[in-house]
Formats: C-alpha cells, structure tokens, sequence
C-alpha cells in the first residue's frame, strides 16, 4: 500500500505471469497497423499459449502486433486473475469466462484511475484538493475489490467523471506553477509539425498526437492525460518534466538517447540508440 492508502506502484503494472492472457481474450480488435488480425470479443488471440503467454512476445512488432507492446492493463489483469477469481481460470471454468472477461472490462479502468490518482497526490497538491483525491483513491480501491457481481454493477463512468473533476483541477495547478501554456486539450494534431508550438505547461489531455513531430520540443509540465503518442516523433524531444506521462505512451511514440524521460520510466529498448544529429553537424552535411 501507498503512504495514502491505495495500491503500492506494484500492483498497478501488468503482471503478466498472474494473469490470465485476459488482454488477448476478453477484447476485441479489428485488423489494422496496431493488430494484425480480426479477433472477436472472448476469442483468444491465435498467438495466446497454453500457458497463457504470447508465442510471438519477442517478435510482435515485426510480426504486426506493435498494439499489444503498448497496452497496459494497470496491473487490472492479475487483479481479476488472483484476487476476484481467486486463481480460477477461464479454461479451467468456462462457464464463468464471460463473467471473468467482462470483469475484466471494468477493472481496467478502475486501474487507471488509480494510477491517475496515485500520479496526481505526487504533484503536491493544496491540502484541500490532496484530501479530496486520498478519499477518491480510497473509493476506488474500495470498489476494486467487489466481488464480480458488484464490479459489473460499479457505474464507472459516473465515477471517473467524478474523479476527473479532481484530475483536472490538479493539473490546472500543476500546469499554473510556471505560466500554464496553451490550451489543447483534445485537440486532433495528428501528423503535425509541432517543433515550433510552445508545449511548455500546455493543456494535452485526450489530444490526438498520431505520429506528430515533436523533436527537440520542451514538454515540461504539460498535461498528457490520455494524450495519443502513437508514431510521435520524440527524438530529443523533453517529457522528463510531463503531467500524467504513462510508460504506454512512452512505448508508443519514437525517441532516441536524447529524448529525456521521467526517472521512473525506462527507455524502451526499441527506441533508436543512436542521438539526433546537431543542428550543426545537419547543415555541414547539407553542404558537402
């Protein structure tokens, strides 16, 4: 547990020896650039194995899968698998494995929030709103640990928008500490040049940045709440200082050496190894 009462860093990244491959079962994809494959919802994916491993984990971007390198349950998986299910797996009780899945669907963003909510309490916030988002991260841990029944009765949506209220007025402090920056929040930016846009301090959250170019750009705290980072170009781009960066992001944009990340966020190891070039270095091979 967390010095608030919710969930230790843990328990909130997926584990994927104590689950049940539930994210390659329970969900549904259609073929595209990110799933390679058709996939009904409840159908295990044709690479899940008996063990409930991917077969093809090592291989899954070359093998067009680079959706499932950058999906992350929270740590929602093992949730379901050991402690709702108590360690009861879909294969062994199939008549119980559409209640699992659908479980599953609720406890994921459950997770969420609760990774959102731990994030938000570590920007130190006024006393009022921490006291607000402590007994918010309590309610959510609360309703996590229902038993199936209760989860699938757990109206969600009703209380994230309640959690979001807290969310976003954390942010807003956050973002005001040094001049808040511009407001994008939602904003379709896909493909776009934004290598001269101020992001200092900018309002992200929800914004569409599909394979946007944000080399060299400062994101120091801005707020990428549910940001789109998948293709983004951040070579040498500065998100160490970033509000609500998740690793899943991280995985799903490109950066390189230069590309500076908060402590608790590994680089991914396909991201290039080599720096961007020099300004300098770019206009001397320019002229030869």
């Amino acid at each position: 547990m967390s010095e608030e009462g919710g969930p230790a860093g843990d328990e909130l990244r997926a584990d994927c020896a104590r689950c049940f491959g539930l994210c390659c079962v329970a969900p549904a994809f259609a073929a595209s650039s990110d799933f390679a494959l058709d996939k009904p919802a409840g159908q295990p994916c044709r690479n899940l194995g008996a063990d409930f491993g991917c077969t093809i984990h090592a291989e899954l971007r070359e093998r067009g899968f680079p959706g499932c390198t950058v999906f992350d349950c929270f740590g929602a998986g093992q949730r379901v698998a050991q402690v709702t299910f108590g360690g009861r797996d879909w294969r062994e009780e199939p008549r119980r494995a559409r209640q699992m899945f659908d479980v599953f669907a609720v406890m994921r963003p459950l997770h969420e929030l609760l990774w959102l909510l731990t994030e938000a309490l570590r920007l130190s916030p006024p006393a009022d709103l921490r006291a607000g988002l402590a007994a918010a991260l309590a309610e959510t841990e609360r309703l996590t640990g229902g038993d199936p029944e209760t989860l699938l009765a757990t109206d969600v949506d009703t209380h994230r928008a309640t959690v979001n209220s807290l969310l976003s007025r954390t942010a807003e402090l956050a973002r005001a500490r040094g001049g808040a920056g511009a407001d994008l929040r939602g904003a379709t930016l896909v493909g776009r040049d934004l290598r001269r846009t101020t992001l200092r301090g900018a309002n992200l959250r929800g914004a569409a940045l599909v394979g946007a170019d944000l080399r060299g750009v400062d994101l120091a705290r801005a707020d990428l709440t549910g940001a789109d980072l998948r293709g983004a170009d951040v070579r040498g781009a500065d998100l160490s200082g970033a509000l609500f960066l998740h690793r899943s992001q991280v995985d799903a944009a490109r950066g390189d050496l230069r590309t500076r990340l908060p402590g608790r966020i590994s680089r991914p190891a396909h991201w290039s190894h080599l720096p961007l070039a020099s300004p300098r270095a770019s206009r001397r091979g320019r002229r030869r």
